[in-house]
């Protein structure tokens, strides 16, 4: 109904409270992430280090009541240098080592009874106050900066996703930079991490025959993703496979017991959360379960 609809936006002080909970819980374990991002450390190590507090900090939560789900809502990733994002390796993947000057990009969040904060933040390894970042290194981080803090200025009601995009990459092309094509910003609901209405940030071809001008309202939830390129933007296939998943909203039936022993796990931990396969305690099992699942576009 319109009044369930409306209960659950922030015009509902219940709801705000519970978003402020998820983004202060999704700040400390940020700092804290950025803590452990030093020269001689392990990706993988830092990964399953935020997921684990994740997951430590929303248990103490409404403890009481068994009714309200909460828990990772994007998992921990590292992506380091010319990696756009999503680098989250399993416990069977070559690891990578952090080192002095590598451009690292922090992604995580976290849900409280579906309301979802999500963070990502930019550091550069062994850079201090005394040694500080410069050249092309510092052009794009100053570029995603000032783009992400104008974009949230931008996103108020009255105003339209179409002016976030052009303001977006006006700003990255005084820094002579480029936005990541194709990467989108989404409304966010209950539940509900990539909502209906989106923030291209530089749309491809397709996206831009699709890209309607949407405007914003009132009590209405974003994620602002903005990624920004010293090159030409434009992202390539790697061949490290896909760690990081999320369920779909749809109904296939699978063949493989293995498929749909795994499919029902994600629906009963993750619902449409994103997860990432190392949350599985049979890695192995995961792997083999989510083949037919993507095969099928269920995740």
């Amino acid at each position: 109904s319109s009044q369930t609809a409306q209960d659950e936006t922030i015009a509902n002080d219940l709801v705000v409270t519970k978003y402020k909970m998820a983004s202060e819980i999704t700040q400390r374990i940020l700092r804290e992430v950025i803590d452990r991002c030093l020269s001689g450390a392990s990706i993988r190590e830092i990964c399953i280090f935020g997921d684990k507090r994740l997951d430590e900090e929303t248990s103490r939560v409404f403890k009481k009541d068994k009714e309200v789900k909460k828990g990772i809502a994007f998992p921990t990733c590292l992506s380091v240098n010319n990696y756009v994002c999503h680098f989250s390796p399993l416990i069977s993947d070559p690891d990578m080592i952090l080192k002095d000057n590598d451009v690292v990009k922090i992604d995580l969040g976290c849900h409280i009874d579906g309301y979802v904060a999500v963070v990502a933040h930019t550091i550069v390894v062994g850079a201090t106050r005394e040694k500080k970042v410069t050249g092309r290194r510092a052009d794009c981080i100053l570029a995603a900066y000032y783009a992400a803090e104008a974009a949230l200025r931008l996103i108020k009601p009255a105003e339209n996703n179409i002016a976030v995009t052009q303001m977006i990459d006006r700003i990255a092309n005084v820094y002579h930079c480029k936005p990541i094509e194709g990467m989108i910003s989404y409304q966010m609901s209950r539940g509900i991490i990539d909502g209906e209405k989106k923030i291209y940030l530089n749309p491809n071809d397709m996206q831009r025959r699709d890209n309607e001008k949407e405007e914003f309202a009132l009590h209405e939830v974003y994620a602002v993703d903005v990624l920004i390129s010293s090159g030409e933007g434009k992202p390539r296939e790697t061949d490290i496979r896909t760690t990081v998943y999320k369920k779909k909203d749809f109904i296939y039936q699978l063949r493989m017991k293995s498929s749909r022993a795994f499919l029902s796990e994600v629906e009963k931990r993750f619902t449409l959360m994103p997860f990432t396969l190392r949350h599985f305690e049979d890695e192995k099992r995961a792997r083999m379960g989510v083949i037919e699942c993507a095969k099928h576009d269920l995740v």
